[in-house]
C-alpha cells in the first residue's frame, strides 16, 4: 500500500483538485477532513461527472464529485481478500482505514509488485467495469 497518499478538505474545489493531481502526477485523490476519509475522486470523475454533467469545476466541491461510497479495507486485510474485493467491486484503488482513520491507498501498482501479481491483475482485468 502508498502511505503518501495526495488529500484535500471536502471543500476544495475541483480546479484545485486537478492542480494536486497535476502536480503530484497521481490520477486519484482522497476527500478527507484531517485523516478521517470522506470520499474519493479519480481524473475519470472529473470528467465524466463534472465535465459531461456540464458542471464548472472552480465551483463544483470535492465532496460533490467524489465517490462516497466506498470499498475500503483495514491495514491487515490479507492481499488476496483486497484483491477479491477490487475483482468483485471492479475497483482499480481501495482505500486502508484504520480504526477509522485513512492510513493508506492500495492499487494495481502496488499489486504489480507483489510475487502473485500475473494471476491477480488477470483476474482483475477479467471483472466487469465499475461505471
Amino acid at each position: 500500500m502508498t502511505t503518501d497518499v495526495v488529500t484535500v478538505p471536502p471543500y476544495t474545489s475541483l480546479t484545485a483538485v486537478a492542480a494536486c493531481m497535476r502536480d503530484a502526477d497521481v490520477g486519484c485523490v482522497l476527500v478527507a477532513t484531517d485523516d478521517v476519509l470522506h470520499g474519493l475522486i479519480t481524473d475519470r470523475d472529473i470528467i465524466v461527472r463534472v465535465t459531461a454533467e456540464g458542471l464548472i469545476a472552480g465551483s463544483t466541491t470535492a465532496r460533490q464529485a467524489a465517490s462516497r461510497a466506498l470499498v475500503t479495507v483495514t491495514p491487515d486485510t490479507t492481499l488476496c481478500d483486497a484483491t477479491a474485493l477490487m475483482r468483485d467491486h471492479a475497483l482499480h484503488r481501495l482505500p486502508v482505514v484504520d480504526d477509522g482513520h485513512l492510513v493508506g491507498l492500495l492499487s494495481l501498482g502496488d499489486i504489480a509488485a507483489t510475487p502473485h501479481a500475473q494471476e491477480v491483475l488477470i483476474a482483475l482485468s477479467n471483472a466487469q467495469a465499475n461505471h
